[in-house]
């Protein structure tokens, strides 16, 4: 029988979610965060290791995930018995079990940290005194709500940090409590020119299925408004991005400094979608070209601490609009039974509290707008607790012919569709697009997609259209600064585009599951932006001009 661990989101009478315990997996940490194969370990150890195969690595903690070989006759044995022995070893911090989510089978690691708050009136000597008594460690006191802290318990916790958790959630004092849970994160891609942002003509086909950036370009163009992309790096040496004073508070929230650029070989997400966004326009132009770029790096997984942290990042230095092209794992798009479908992700209640923050207290209380793609799982994105959070906007993608990218999320929480890559599928019957894909900024040099060139032509996925909904949301701002978060998401859904009427399955209020309200049109955004700002100054005028009441 398979053990079972839970955890609870959204407090005592939130949601519970179920994990299992891997019988052939183990989960190995260095003491210094390195490559886990420089580690010096005994003879005995490699020759138990020879019996598994490396199956996923977290290079920003320090942890790889072995997996015991098919071969193996008894892998709960052979688990154990390598557990045991490297922990052993003076070079490795831990060696612990593997959990894996009940219904899509993805792997999930656990540290020895806890996220709890405690109710607001309580005082934070109690608090303190509390997480003192369950053997808990303050590492740091989040200050994006009340009482609210990232504890540590003893390094031998295990498991036990499950129980630990779900006990300090049953107690009067406590709101919310959930352990530290690290999922592999997604990023939203899919591996002329700038057809997406205006109408254009590609091998002597007429494309006009953009959003027409080109148009609201005459009315705006993000100028003084600030773009955070959260993402795994930015190469800010770009030329797309190193006109004086384009780049604002850079951070890498995880090493806790100012350094956003791409770390390792496969960090190219974040260059791609910043260009989308907001590129200068040298070669390419974003959305928003005149728009200031944030970039916030996030290293580390699904869940972690920093991931709170980089909302509490943006709101504090200036975001007004805030983009994330990543998510849960999605399941395979061209599989219907791919169990990865089902598999219901919460939004832990740190990231939550954080998005809240950046909502309630960025831009002056106006509101931070909070950009996320919807997956390209070809699955119903109200499974992904990021996604479908009711204050974000979540965007799937739409093609080159105005019909629906094949692999792009559904559900009722899509908000808006934006332009992307797509591909035929015969069997879906699903025909090929006329381009291949949004043409962004690349990393310089030979790495990235396009080792050839700093630029690349086949960018896409719901990673492309979520930069572009916070480009457009970038424009709307620049022309009437005062929106609250909620009037340009409002904005942004009265002025869409309704596309694919045939097969798009809009309802009596306008909404689609595939498209939201419909594919952005950035003219009309920026123009209702301009005649509520317009309505607004009419207004006061009216008021000052009335005479006193006495």
């Amino acid at each position: 029988m398979l053990t079972m661990y839970t955890y609870t989101l959204g407090g005592k009478n939130g949601k519970k979610y179920v994990l299992h315990e891997s019988t052939d997996m183990v989960a190995v940490r260095l003491i210094k965060k390195a490559d886990n194969h420089k580690a010096v370990i005994s003879e005995k150890s490699r020759e138990l290791l020879k019996d598994f195969e490396l199956v996923e690595e977290f290079p920003e903690a320090g942890i790889s995930v072995f997996q015991a070989r098919e071969s193996v006759k008894d892998p709960r044995a052979l688990r154990d018995r390598t557990k045991s022995e490297l922990r052993k070893e003076p070079d490795l911090r831990f060696a612990g079990k593997v959990l894996i989510d009940a219904e899509s089978r993805t792997l999930v690691l656990y540290t020895c940290n806890l996220f709890i708050k405690f109710k607001d009136e309580l005082d934070s000597a109690r608090c303190e005194k509390i997480l003192e008594d369950n053997g808990l460690i303050v590492k740091k006191k989040p200050d994006y709500a009340p009482n609210t802290y990232f504890a540590k318990a003893p390094d031998d916790i295990g498991v036990r940090i499950f129980s630990l958790s779900e006990s300090l959630l049953s107690r009067e004092e406590v709101e919310f409590c959930h352990p530290e849970l690290i999922r592999k994160r997604s990023f939203r891609k899919i591996h002329p020119r700038q057809w997406h942002l205006k109408e254009t003509e590609i091998r002597n086909v007429r494309i006009n299925a953009g959003v027409k950036a080109d148009l609201a370009h005459k009315l705006s163009k993000g100028l003084g408004v600030t773009i955070a992309i959260i993402d795994d790096g930015i190469d800010i040496a770009h030329p797309e991005f190193r006109e004086e004073g384009k780049v604002v508070y850079p951070r890498d929230v995880v090493m806790g400094n100012d350094n956003p650029l791409p770390a390792y070989p496969y960090d190219n997400h974040g260059t791609a979608c910043a260009g989308v966004a907001a590129a200068s326009g040298i070669k390419a132009s974003g959305v928003a070209p005149k728009a200031f770029l944030m970039p916030v790096r996030l290293s580390s997984n699904l869940g972690s601490m920093a991931e709170a942290d980089a909302f509490k990042w943006a709101a504090d230095h200036g975001a007004d609009i805030i983009s994330c092209s990543w998510g849960p794992a999605d399941g395979n798009w061209s599989d219907p039974g791919d169990p990865v479908h089902f598999s219901q992700v919460g939004l832990p209640d740190s990231t939550r509290l954080a998005i809240d923050y950046a909502i309630s207290a960025g831009r002056a209380g106006k509101g931070c707008i909070i950009t996320f793609a919807a997956g390209n799982g070809n699955e119903d994105c109200g499974y992904d607790g990021y996604a479908s959070y009711e204050k974000v906007i979540a965007v799937s993608a739409c093609n080159d012919t105005g019909s629906r990218c094949v692999y792009s999320d559904y559900g009722k929480n899509v908000w808006c569709a934006f332009p992307s890559s797509d591909f035929g599928y015969a069997p879906f019957g699903h025909p090929s697009p006329l381009t291949e894909g949004i043409y962004t900024t690349d990393r310089l040099g030979s790495g990235g997609y396009n080792p050839d060139g700093d630029y690349t032509g086949n960018f896409g996925g719901t990673s492309a259209s979520c930069p572009g909904v916070a480009g457009t949301a970038a424009l709307i701002l620049e022309a009437n600064p005062e929106l609250s978060w909620k009037q340009v998401k409002d904005i942004l859904r009265d002025t869409a585009e309704r596309i694919d009427i045939q097969n798009g399955n809009y309802d009596a209020s306008g909404h689609s599951i595939y498209y939201g309200f419909g594919r952005v049109n950035a003219e009309k955004a920026v123009k209702r932006a301009v005649e509520l700002r317009s309505s607004l100054k009419d207004t006061r005028k009216r008021k000052k001009s009335e005479p006193a009441r006495s």
